[in-house]
């Protein structure tokens, strides 16, 4: 079975907590990976979710790490077509400017469900096309 590699970050506290945003998209995410699993199947592709926490200091130097998104090795943004800004967030943020995607003049600080299986089913073909070569 072909593997389609999704890695999404997201900054966690050394309490254990994330942002509001975060914890939406993560809802959202999990959602589509279990629609992403049956749709890919007939095609013997399955994907692969990797969770990865940044920490408070590498987010406070780089606040667009956190909920970001890799599909098949590349940023979600790019299979997309979607430019990549920021907006204030909340609580675990603190006054940071975190990220946020626009996708057709519309900006998205918590990245949903439709279009994180648009981008994975983009990957997939692009995945399938190379492994036909």
């Amino acid at each position: 079975m072909t593997s389609l590699p999704i890695r999404w970050q997201r900054l966690v506290s050394p309490e254990g907590k994330t942002c509001d945003r975060c914890s939406a998209t993560h809802q959202q995410m999990l959602r589509a990976v279990d629609k992403l699993k049956e749709a890919l199947r007939p095609l013997d592709m399955a994907p692969v979710l990797e969770i990865k926490e940044v920490d408070s200091d590498t987010f406070k130097a780089n606040p667009s790490e956190s909920n970001r998104i890799w599909i098949g090795g590349r940023p979600m943004e790019e299979w997309l077509g979607a430019s990549v800004g920021s907006s204030p967030c909340c609580s675990v943020c603190g006054t940071s400017e975190c990220r946020t995607i626009e996708v057709g003049g519309a900006t998205f600080e918590t990245i949903p469900e439709r279009l994180f299986l648009k981008a994975a089913l983009i990957a997939a073909s692009h995945v399938l096309t190379a492994n036909d070569g």
